[in-house]
């Protein structure tokens, strides 16, 4: 009687959730298509898979589990074992289940504008809506310094950092970021190549298995081998803010593109560049570029930027626009927001890092949340 009485309540007992935590999985440089996993387990069971750090899939308990089986590359078999087990389902089912799971992820990574909920069968949330335990993604300010050059004086940086964090305060932030599960960061300024410990910087993130973007006016991209090491250490995209008045700018523009890299071009138009603005689009079209991102330097050229981006959707080119560049006088995104407070993810899907180590919701915003060397987690998050 015991047996049948234990072997009742095991039909009606919920499976045990996995233990919250993040999980990476990088395709293999030979892959036919190269893609990134990042899995965060959350405390109930339930999942956020992000697909080349672009694609972000909210998941239920076994659709989680699922996907973690997925990144630790489990046999097949072995599989269809363990969720037959403890799902209480036939193998056979469980292994249909994992395999049409792998199928539409492997649809979303060949195809990235695949609409995911009219051909996948994903549920769609609207953007920034979930409740989640951490952000995707942490924009870190390493420096407000900027370069000596003419571009800089549309820049602005704040009056009241005056210090910068060293290496290892930076590293540290890093990896808490990842032990709360961050994947997912950008490093920004000011110029951040003025930090002499950038590479090590990168190298760090790449170690804990974290997405990492570089925001930069690309300059020292003239020097391939400067290019070369922030790719061998790990720099897995770049935001090229372009100076079209300089020729520089351009030659680094073309090494970059010209690389193994995701490349953004940002570019700000202003009342002195605004006549020759369609001339710089075609220009940066013609180099083999394929994403842009454009902001206007006043409110008066807001008008004007719904032509430019017209042009630029002709020449074939993706707007982006929740990318933060180096800080300016007014709000780099202010075209894409719908009210004053600021874009819909800030304080949500990012945060934003100064370079002291407080953190507000996102740049541009004066509320500072606490200092993220100091303060717990929770407190931040919270």
């Amino acid at each position: 009687m015991t047996n049948i009485i234990d072997s009742i309540k095991q039909l009606f007992t919920p499976v045990t959730p996995l233990p919250p935590g993040i999980f990476h999985y990088q395709a293999p440089s030979d892959a036919p298509s190269p893609y990134r996993f990042h899995l965060r387990i959350e405390s109930d069971g339930t999942g956020l898979l992000i697909v080349n750090a672009s694609t972000i899939l909210h998941l239920n308990q076994t659709a989680a589990e699922l996907a973690y089986h997925l990144i630790q590359q489990t046999p097949e078999d072995e599989i269809a074992i363990q969720i037959g087990k403890r799902y209480r389902v036939d193998r056979q089912k469980a292994l249909q289940d994992f395999r049409s799971l792998k199928e539409r992820i492997d649809a979303l990574i060949k195809t990235p504008d695949l609409d995911p909920e009219m051909f996948l069968d994903f549920e769609r949330a609207i953007p920034h809506s979930q409740n989640i335990s951490a952000p995707y993604r942490l924009d870190c300010a390493l420096t407000y310094r900027l370069p000596d050059t003419s571009q800089s004086t549309l820049l602005a940086p704040p009056k009241h950092i005056n210090k910068e964090l060293t290496t290892q305060e930076w590293i540290s932030i890093f990896d808490k970021a990842w032990s709360v599960g961050i994947p997912h960061i950008i490093l920004t300024g000011g110029e951040p190549t003025l930090r002499d410990d950038l590479l090590e910087l990168i190298a760090r993130t790449e170690s804990n298995g974290q997405v990492v973007g570089l925001i930069s006016d690309g300059l020292k991209l003239i020097d391939n081998d400067y290019l070369q090491k922030l790719l061998q250490t790990g720099l897995d995209h770049l935001m090229f803010c372009i100076n079209p008045e300089d020729e520089r700018s351009w030659q680094a523009l073309g090494n970059a593109l010209a690389a193994d890299l995701f490349v953004v071009v940002h570019h700000t138009v202003t009342s002195q560049n605004s006549a020759s603005t369609h001339t710089t689009l075609e220009r940066i079209s013609k180099l083999g570029a394929r994403a842009l991102s454009l902001t206007a330097s006043e409110p008066a050229l807001h008008a004007g930027l719904k032509e430019f981006r017209n042009q630029a959707a002709s020449l074939g080119l993706s707007m982006v626009w929740d990318l933060p560049v180096p800080y300016s006088v007014f709000n780099p995104i202010a075209l894409e927001m719908k009210s004053e407070d600021g874009p819909a993810g800030a304080g949500h899907s990012w945060l934003y890092v100064e370079p002291d180590g407080d953190v507000l919701p996102g740049q541009g915003s004066d509320q500072v949340l606490g200092n993220i060397l100091r303060d717990p987690w929770p407190t931040l998050w919270r």
